[in-house]
């Protein structure tokens, strides 16, 4: 397998639970830890849940060789509304994690971007992000890619809060593209070592 170039980015397709799990699984303790808070191998529930059922889900996958190798999800949070009518959601919670060979080359940046595509497609205005302490690497990723990012401090996580822009209004482009191809990923920028970071979202 190349492992200096990633295909695409896709959707997590229907009957993919099985290649979830083997992602999954395949990942060092560590990475599992930083993204499930534990170093635990999602139940079927989870991977359900992974796998982007949930209509309120969105769950894309990184794929090089035919193989995943890097997983982001958005569950979205629907705006305060009517009785029956909870609105447009207006942020989402994110994860994101790569499998290890693959860590360190921009493949969770490119995650991250095509998560706030299609989140803006959606009208969501804001992603949410739990961080375990000790997980440099996310919040490094979340400076240099987006320093508006707010980080609050909770007794044992950083809860970071990315705003987004209003999407540009493309009315001959489809709303939520379905498969993104990537010549190449493009690498993290330097940041600053930073103190006591981590995170839920894996790297």
């Amino acid at each position: 397998m190349n492992r200096t170039q990633v295909d695409l980015i896709r959707p997590v397709f229907p009957a993919e639970e099985a290649a979830l799990r083997d992602f999954f699984a395949a990942l060092s303790v560590e990475s599992r830890y930083l993204r499930f808070f534990a170093p635990v191998t999602p139940s079927c529930g989870l991977l359900d849940l992974m796998a982007g059922k949930p209509a309120h889900v969105d769950a894309i996958v990184a794929v090089a060789g035919g193989v995943i190798v890097g997983h982001a999800m958005a569950a979205d949070r629907p705006a305060p509304g009517r009785p029956g009518n909870p609105g447009e959601p207006r942020a989402t919670d994110v994860g994101v994690v790569v499998a290890d060979a693959w860590q360190r080359r921009g493949v969770g940046a490119a995650l991250m971007r095509a998560l706030i595509d299609r989140a803006q497609a959606r009208g969501v205005t804001s992603l949410a992000m739990d961080v375990l302490p000790g997980n440099r690497r996310v919040l490094a990723m979340v400076v240099g890619h987006w320093p508006q990012a707010a980080v609050g401090h909770s007794p044992d996580s950083l809860d970071i809060r990315i705003p987004l822009p209003r999407p540009r209004q493309h009315p001959a482009a489809p709303s939520q593209p379905a498969v993104r191809p990537l010549a190449a990923v493009r690498p993290l920028a330097r940041v600053p070592p930073l103190a006591r970071v981590g995170s839920a979202a894996g790297r």
